[in-house]
């Protein structure tokens, strides 16, 4: 039993300290040196200081804002240890509730605009946590962001385009808006607090 044990062990501590050390090391190195960004959470600073990651929205409710997707995490919205869809289906009442309300906060926010919401306004994505919105949400909501900062409409147009990134490697993906970024680059040309 002793010579069969031996290779077994022997096996088990170099699998350990490969898989277990070297191995999450050597990412650890390849991810800081090559993608240390989005190594160290994609953080978005304002001041030098972190004021939220590229990856996870937040919430954004106030007219002179842009206004993200709506988060399925609940109590607390845009909550990474909550991430998840709503699993609400499209037959489900709930889901048709939810939609009706955003669309009356979005219509309360901008009386005078009465185009119908860009869809991703007024649904979830599947994390719950999307920091993106489409460049059609965005111009959907640029009259009532320009109204409450007292900014024209080209000036708020601006900062979409400057804040609009397109596909991945021209293929992938749709032209999407980070929410986070456009609203803090509002805030450099007019703060509101």
């Amino acid at each position: 039993m002793n010579n069969s044990l031996r290779p077994v062990l022997v096996l088990f501590v170099l699998l350990t300290v490969i898989t277990g050390g070297i191995y999450p090391l050597a990412v650890t190195a390849i991810s800081q040196a090559v993608f240390s960004h989005q190594a160290n959470g994609s953080l978005i600073e304002k001041d030098g200081k972190p004021v939220g990651s590229a990856l996870i929205g937040q919430q954004f409710d106030a007219p002179y804002y842009f206004w993200g997707r709506v988060s399925a995490t609940t109590p607390n919205p845009y909550n990474a240890q909550n991430s998840g869809a709503s699993n609400l289906g499209p037959t489900n009442p709930a889901l048709t509730d939810e939609v009706k309300a955003r669309i009356a906060a979005l219509h309360d926010a901008d009386p005078s605009n009465t185009t119908p919401p860009p869809v991703d306004l007024v649904t979830s994505s599947g994390s719950g946590l999307d920091p993106d919105i489409t460049p059609a949400a965005a111009a959907y909501q640029a009259e009532r962001v320009a109204k409450a900062r007292g900014l024209t409409l080209d000036q708020v147009n601006g900062l979409i385009a400057q804040n609009t990134s397109g596909r991945q490697l021209s293929v992938f993906g749709e032209p999407r808006v980070n929410v986070l970024r456009l609203n803090l680059a509002l805030d450099g040309i007019k703060p509101m607090h």
